[in-house]
C-alpha cells in the first residue's frame, strides 16, 4: 500500500546546505517526525533515518544493498533499519530485489528523479481515487 503525507510547504530550492534540505523533505513527506525552527540538524544528520537515506540511497543511488550490509554500514538493528526501510518502500522511493533469498534494496530505478516519478503517478492515483469518492458521497447526499 503506497503511503506518504503531503503537505503544502515551501520550495527549498534557495536553501544551499544540503543536509537541513534532505531533512525538510524528509520531514515534508512523512518520513520523518516535522521539524521545529530550533531542530539540531547535525545531530538529525547522524540520525539512522537519515544516514540511510542520504549516504546508503542517495550518495550510492546505483547499488542495492542487502539488510546486512545496511545494519553493518550503519551500526544499527536489524529492528530499526526494517522499520525505516518499510517507510521507504511504502513511498515507492525503493525497489527491491531478489537475489537467491537476499533481498537487496536501492533508490527506486537508481535515480532520486525517477524514484520521485513513481511517486508522482502514486500521488495521481490517489487523488483521482479521492475524487471519485467526493464525487460519489455528493451523489448520495442527492438522493437523500
Amino acid at each position: 500500500m503506497f503511503k506518504m503525507t503531503m503537505v503544502s510547504s515551501p520550495t527549498r530550492v534557495l536553501d544551499a546546505d544540503l543536509d537541513r534540505t534532505i531533512a525538510y523533505f524528509l520531514s515534508d513527506i512523512g518520513y520523518i517526525p516535522r521539524l521545529r525552527p530550533d531542530t539540531d540538524y547535525s545531530q538529525i544528520s547522524q540520525s539512522i533515518y537519515f544516514r540511510l537515506f542520504k549516504e546508503c540511497f542517495l550518495m550510492n543511488s546505483d547499488r542495492f544493498w542487502t539488510g546486512d550490509e545496511l545494519m553493518s554500514y550503519l551500526k544499527t538493528s536489524r529492528t530499526t533499519l526494517y522499520r525505516h526501510l518499510n517507510k521507504l518502500k511504502a513511498m515507492d522511493l525503493l525497489e527491491e530485489s531478489q537475489d537467491g533469498k537476499t533481498k537487496r534494496y536501492r533508490l527506486r530505478s537508481g535515480d532520486l528523479i525517477r524514484a520521485w516519478s513513481w511517486v508522482e503517478v502514486n500521488m495521481k492515483m490517489a487523488m483521482d481515487n479521492y475524487r471519485k469518492t467526493v464525487e460519489h458521497i455528493s451523489r448520495l447526499i442527492q438522493k437523500s
